[in-house]
């Protein structure tokens, strides 16, 4: 069993959670909830592959071998149901640069990019940072007729009026989605696909929550619906949210399609990036190859987090709102209720509650009066920030 209840203080480790609340202009001893990253372990066999490998004390360049392959292509089979050639991946380090590197590479300047906002923010900043032209298709949030939201959902008649009317190259698809938590359906999915087809579309689906997903819901892996989908995906995952091994910087994408494939390793290697960080791709692999059984507890123990805090939010703050998550680790709470702009809610949460949380307004259109917050991390620790949140809007 692993003892997810064991805090470990991370301050001191040059931890961008933690280690840089100062220097972003927050009060030194806030309480962090933002990046997404864990505060667990990585599992042991990873940590034993890393030890075992850095007391060989050698870290030259290093490439992958058909063993690495293996063990990636099994963990896509057999929990994702989707068998992708392995010839068509490459190794970036990291998904927001794979994303930067397919605007780049299959896109021009000025070429029309869609997004659909909330979503994580990165993506219209690539756009932006790239000289694309954004366009925005936000998502639409169902509500109870007390107003208590629902869940969100794509307006399709917008996504294909946006797409037509502003002639759009490229879209970018969270899938799940960060971070409102949703699991797309495949009747979805083939519906983004048949517009996309139609108008001559890319698609980049970010893949890389997929292994966060609750019992009940299925993800379904864009690119492995169809042979005529696949040939317009770009499909990112990678195991840093999975196993926590964000700082070892080590993405795959997939691209089934010869002449978007040859594109985007050509502008990747034109910023000259070639060999995967070495400890990186040993990570992976013990990952990918010894991991499930730390993954399946924990889930559980994140199930567990999520229903102690809507009983938390139930009791203490019945104003907060959870938008019920399908998948990540990531909640998305509404405070539209206490009517505060969002500079004066993110006042009150960094100075009052001395917290630090990812403000909802960053996320784009539709974003405004809400706030994501990291479970994934010990159950003492969530609950001492929500208790927190009890002291910024009790009154």
């Amino acid at each position: 069993m692993v003892n997810f209840d064991a805090f470990i203080d991370r301050r001191g480790t040059s931890c961008l959670k933690y280690d840089f609340a100062e220097e972003r202009g927050l009060p030194g001893d806030v309480l962090p909830f933002w990046v997404a990253d864990m505060d667990f372990r990585t599992p042991e066999p990873v940590v034993e592959e890393l030890v075992r490998r850095c007391e060989h004390g050698i870290f030259g360049y290093t490439d992958i071998k058909e063993d690495y392959l293996r063990v990636l292509s099994h963990w896509m089979r057999s929990r994702h149901d989707w068998e992708p050639d392995m010839e068509t991946m490459t190794v970036t380090p990291g998904v927001v640069l794979a994303i930067c590197t397919a605007i780049r590479a299959l896109t021009r300047e000025g070429d029309a990019v869609l997004i659909c906002p909330p979503v994580y923010y990165p993506f219209s900043s690539s756009v932006l940072g790239n000289h694309r032209k954004l366009v925005e298709s936000p998502l639409v949030l169902r509500k109870q007729k007390d107003g208590t939201p629902i869940a969100y959902e794509i307006d399709f008649d917008d996504f294909e009026n946006k797409i037509r009317d502003n002639g759009v190259k490229l879209f970018i698809l969270c899938s799940p989605h960060n971070p409102v938590g949703r699991v797309w359906k495949r009747e979805e999915l083939t519906r983004i696909g048949e517009i996309c087809k139609r108008y001559g579309v890319l698609v980049i689906a970010d893949e890389i929550h997929h292994d966060f997903v609750r019992e009940g819901f299925q993800h379904t892996v864009f690119a492995g619906m169809s042979r005529e989908i696949d040939d317009i995906a770009i499909t990112c995952t990678s195991p840093s949210k999975t196993f926590n091994l964000a700082g070892l910087q080590i993405s795959h994408v997939f691209i089934r399609n010869d002449a978007l494939r040859h594109r985007f390793q050509q502008e990747l290697y034109a910023a000259g990036y070639s060999q995967p960080n070495a400890l990186g791709l040993f990570a992976a692999k013990a990952a990918y190859g010894k991991g499930e059984p730390w993954l399946k507890e924990l889930l559980v123990y994140l199930e567990g987090n999520l229903r102690k805090t809507k009983e938390f939010l139930a009791h203490h703050l019945p104003k907060v709102h959870l938008v019920e998550p399908e998948g990540t680790y990531l909640l998305w709470l509404d405070f539209s209720a206490y009517g505060l702009s969002d500079k004066e809610m993110d006042e009150r949460i960094i100075h009052k509650g001395r917290l630090w949380l990812d403000s909802g307004h960053i996320f784009g259109t539709g974003g405004g009066r809400f706030q994501r917050i990291n479970m994934a991390c010990p159950w003492s620790r969530l609950e001492e920030g929500l208790s927190r949140l009890v002291h910024c809007f009790d009154r």
